[in-house]
């Protein structure tokens, strides 16, 4: 088995597979993933996402792959109760969330988590209820002042279609990680895929604070320190908290989830950190296995999770 990495989605892609097979996996996987950013990205003009929120208010043609994303947005809304929310990219924007993630003034991972209490007041609703579908017809509706943000269901997606389309092509054994949301595919060569957990998805293998192994589906970590940004002498961090349009106040720094698939995990993951000391009970009732690690360094681990 080895690995090829490369840059996508404003951050790193991993394909790991078989040495003969390796190349073939990667490029089938990294077409796949060049197709969902230009459907799905916020940051680039010429994505559909993008034409589909200029047009906020109005009907707008979509085509079944953008529209299924939406669909598994506003599924995960459903399923959380709104913890993970898909009509958040004008919040983003206006905390200076506006660009690719390269291009952000990045805060130092080393710098630590603000934990601020503030009371919470639901100022924004539930406006993913308002988007309207025509999936048979191609037709979308944004209420007028709402924005599509995909980040939290459309990666996880993303890593499973291009791992499913990776093994097809090949006939093998495939794992692909998008900035450590992992799917994989094919039985492994040991029979499992070990996967090391860490804040940061970029550290080297020796640095994760553990490792846990799945033979199927996927698994996604999302943190609080890695994805933030200096505005106003703050450091702001991009997990929003949907009820106020407002970064979360930090109860875990790190959330990683195993489920059937990595946009399940993935949700699981986002949500977690949105629900904060609810996220245990939460997950248990799911049965997500799932390891949190709270702002102070504690590590809780839920439903199975390997101790």
């Amino acid at each position: 088995m080895a690995n090829l990495s490369w840059m996508a989605l404003g951050t790193t892609a991993v394909v790991r597979a078989p040495r003969t097979s390796l190349r073939a996996a990667q490029r089938t996987a990294s077409r796949v993933v060049e197709r969902v950013d230009r459907l799905a990205s916020r940051f680039r003009a010429d994505s559909e996402l993008s034409r589909v929120n200029a047009a906020a208010g109005e009907w707008t043609a979509i085509s079944p792959e953008l529209a299924e994303l939406v669909e598994l947005g506003l599924s995960a809304a459903e399923q959380t109760d709104g913890a993970v929310d898909p009509t958040l990219a004008r919040e983003l924007m206006q905390l200076g969330y506006d660009r690719d993630w390269e291009e952000m003034p990045a805060v130092d991972i080393a710098c630590p988590l603000r934990a601020r209490s503030a009371p919470v007041e639901d100022r924004r609703g539930e406006p993913w209820r308002s988007i309207e579908i025509r999936a048979d017809g191609g037709m979308i509706r944004l209420p007028p002042t709402v924005g599509l943000d995909l980040g939290a269901t459309a990666k996880g997606r993303a890593a499973d279609l291009a791992c499913q389309a990776a093994h097809r092509a090949t006939g093998g054994a495939v794992l692909v990680s998008l900035g450590g949301d992992v799917a994989v595919a094919g039985a492994a060569p040991d029979g499992e895929w070990s996967i090391g957990i860490a804040d940061d998805h970029r550290v080297h293998a020796r640095e994760c604070q553990e490792a846990v192994t799945i033979r199927s589906g996927g698994l996604a970590t999302s943190s609080l320190v890695v994805r933030r940004w200096w505005r106003e002498g703050d450091a702001i961090h991009h997990v929003l908290d949907p009820r106020t349009g407002r970064p979360v106040t930090p109860h875990w720094r790190t959330v990683s989830v195993a489920a059937g698939s990595c946009a399940d995990a993935n949700v699981g993951a986002t949500a977690a950190l949105v629900l904060g000391d609810g996220a245990p009970a939460w997950l248990e009732r799911r049965a997500l296995p799932a390891r949190l690690v709270g702002v102070d360094g504690a590590v809780v681990r839920i439903a199975g999770w390997p101790a």
